[in-house]
Formats: C-alpha cells, structure tokens, sequence
C-alpha cells in the first residue's frame, strides 16, 4: 500500500491531546501539513498559538468536532487529507457510568472510519491509537504479552459490573472494543477503499507534556513507607517514542495491517527515583528528590507485565528513550518552567505520587491544587497541615478532568 511523504496533508483527532500533541509536532516537523481536530474553539487557540511561537503553525489547521460520538461528526474533517491519525479517545480515573468511556472510543472510532469510506477519496491509510489495555488481561504471575493477545477479561467485567466496574478496567475495555471495532469494521469494507489500517499499542506512557497537561509518573497514594507501591512493576514508553510510532506507522509501508506494541520495556516504581538521583549535576539541584526504598533494587529484577517488541524493532525500528533519559529531559523541563517564589502554582491530579512531592517542594510558595473528591482533599490538607505549610494550599475539587 502507499504511504504519506513530505507534503502530504494528515488529519490528527484529539490533537491537542498528551501523545496527539507530540505527534502534530513530529509531522510538521518532518515536512507534513496537519489538520487537527479539538473540541472547542479555545483549544484550537491554544495549539495556533504554540506551534506559530515554535515556528511550525503555517502548516497546522485546526477543525472543531465538539462531539466525536455523533454521526458524522468526521465527514468534512477527512476530505482531501492523505492520512488520518486518530489519536482521540476519553480516559480519566473518576469514571461512573462504563458508557462514558465506551460510546466515544468505540463510535468514535469506527465513525471515523466511516467518514473515511465516504469521504476520504485521497486517505491511503488510517493509524489509530490503541493500547496494551486492549492487549493485557492483567496476570496473577509474570507474563509476557504480545500483538496476539486480546484482553478478554476487560469487557466481559464491564458487562458483569456495569456501574461498579473500577475506571482502569472500564478504560481497558473501551480501548479493547475501539480497537477490535477498527479491525471489524476494516474487514468488512476493505474492497471499497483504498487505504488500509495500522494500530499502535502504547503500554504506560511517560515524560515531559508537549500540550502542558501534567503526566503522571506514577499515579500511587503518597506515602514515604509505601515500599510495597515502588515495588509494583509494569512497562513503559517515552510519550516521544509513541508519537513518533504513529508517524512511521504511515511512513512504512510494511506496518500496514498491522497492531504494533512501541514499549521501551519494564520498569520498577524504584528505578524512577533512582535514575532520578543518578542526575549529576540535578537539573533541579535546589530540591530534595525522594530516594523511596533502595534495597527494592537489590537481587533478582522481576516485570509482572511485559511484552514482546520484536514486531516494533522489525517494522519501525525505534530507538526508545531510557529511563534515565527520560527522566532527566522531564527534571530539566520542570527547571525551564522555573517559577518565582510569589506566584502561586496549578497542580493537577494533586493527592497523585509525584504530585504531592511536587506540592511538598512548591509549598514555599503558593499553591492551588485539584483532587477528585473531598475525602481526598481532606486526606491532602491533613497532610501539608502536619508539615506547617498547609496554609499556603488551596484545593480545588475537579471530579472530571474530560469535562469541558
């Protein structure tokens, strides 16, 4: 099948998103035109306004879909675009209602789709942002995963649990029907259309935000003797990496047809905190970094949840960032958005691990944080409270951070 080259014009869903936002900026950069979708007017100002300061907003168009589940809500967005990344999808941890995470992945997947049936008459191909959820049924022993496994269990505890099911196996199973919902749908219509599908399956995506939402390290309870929390391990990939998977996904001819794990591979909790303090000299030296519990290093290094990555190394060939690498790149942008003493700071997500230690070190200055709940603003405030410097903390509730 062909593929895009330098000019060709990609049409990005969700593109002021965490990885859609590096992915714009990888195909600007690399000579492609972009037309990205965001919900509101507000959003497409503020990517307009970043990549023109960054000297690559001539070639970026925005296009306002306030709502991915309606019917048709891509037809105009996909006429006359080369490719179609479709990076846009619902997650946030304080989910009730399992549709609100299922009906826009699976309908916005598939409807955009449709919309390149109808409408996408120079579309060559079509990659969408998927996910180790669809890939992982979590494991009771160490397990290693690849693109022939289909997370069954997510779905059918959804089915079991409706309203009680946790958020995390809600959002598996919405990327595992999405995605699954792409492949049905492609299989069913491949004779009508000229473009062919890929799939890019990130595991836990990790570093600096290019969009200037905070993500996470490690979204655990904050707790100095948590060392059964540093102890948890998973895999990883640097936001970078992911993004970059999605544009050689339609750059190579051969990842057509294809689901694509792009991992760096296995981490520890630890072995954050470790390549942390390994920076010398910190790119933060005025702050005390955690040191967590060290001696979880020590002996045999066990991964609960890996996957196999020889596909991603025989198709695209990344070369992943490291840990350390990406640690160190996150540390220096934290440095580079220095901040005075008087102003007062934003921190999302802010009962979150990293979070309260972010908290810990800006107290000296001002701080206005948001949690999910009151009990978790209670738990926040009785904590800094213990420290002396619960004063100058002010907390917010956001109980949904999708909400427009």
């Amino acid at each position: 099948m062909p593929t895009i080259t330098k000019g060709d014009k990609v049409l990005v869903s969700g593109a002021n998103g965490y990885i859609a936002m590096w992915a714009v900026y990888l195909f600007l950069e690399r000579g492609y035109s972009v037309r990205g979708t965001v919900r509101s007017e507000d959003k497409a100002k503020f990517m307009k306004d970043y990549f023109n300061s960054i000297g690559l907003g001539d070639k970026l168009e925005t296009f306002i879909v306030e709502d991915i589940v309606k019917e048709g809500a891509f037809d105009e967005a996909v006429k006359g675009v080369d490719a179609i990344a479709h990076m846009a999808s619902p997650f946030h941890a304080n989910v009730k209602d399992p549709e609100e995470f299922l009906r826009p992945a699976v309908q916005g997947t598939v409807g955009i789709l449709k919309s390149a049936v109808k409408n996408g008459d120079k579309v060559k191909r079509v990659v969408i942002t998927s996910s180790c959820a669809s890939i992982m049924s979590p494991p009771d022993k160490p397990t290693k995963f690849s693109e022939l496994d289909w997370n069954t269990l997510s779905p059918k505890q959804v089915e079991e649990q409706g309203s009680n099911t946790p958020p995390m196996t809600i959002y598996r199973a919405s990327k595992t029907l999405a995605e699954k919902g792409a492949w049905e749908y492609h299989e069913k219509h491949k004779n009508e259309v000229q473009w062919d599908l890929a799939v890019i399956n990130p595991p836990f995506v990790s570093t600096l935000p290019r969009n200037f939402e905070n993500p996470c390290w490690a979204d655990k309870p904050f707790d100095d003797s948590t060392k059964e929390a540093l102890s948890d391990s998973n895999s990883w990939v640097d936001v970078r990496d992911t993004a970059l998977g999605h544009v050689l996904a339609l750059e190579k001819s051969e990842a057509g047809g294809e689901r694509i794990i792009t991992t760096e591979g296995g981490y520890i909790w630890q072995e954050w905190l470790a390549a942390a303090n390994s920076i010398s000299p910190s790119p933060i030296s005025s702050h005390k970094l955690p040191v967590g519990h060290p001696e979880i290093l020590d002996g045999t290094r066990v991964i609960n949840i890996s996957y196999d990555k020889s596909k991603e190394q025989r198709i695209l060939g990344i070369k992943f960032h490291t840990k350390l690498e990406t640690t160190k790149d996150t540390l220096e942008d934290f440095a580079r958005r220095a901040i005075s003493k008087r102003d007062k700071v934003l921190v999302t997500g802010t009962n979150g691990y990293i979070a309260m230690w972010t908290e810990r070190l800006l107290l000296e200055r001002a701080v206005r944080g948001t949690v999910h709940s009151e009990v978790e603003a209670k738990s926040v405030k009785k904590y800094f409270a213990s420290l002396g410097c619960g004063d100058r903390l002010k907390l917010a509730i956001v109980d949904n951070i999708s909400k427009v």
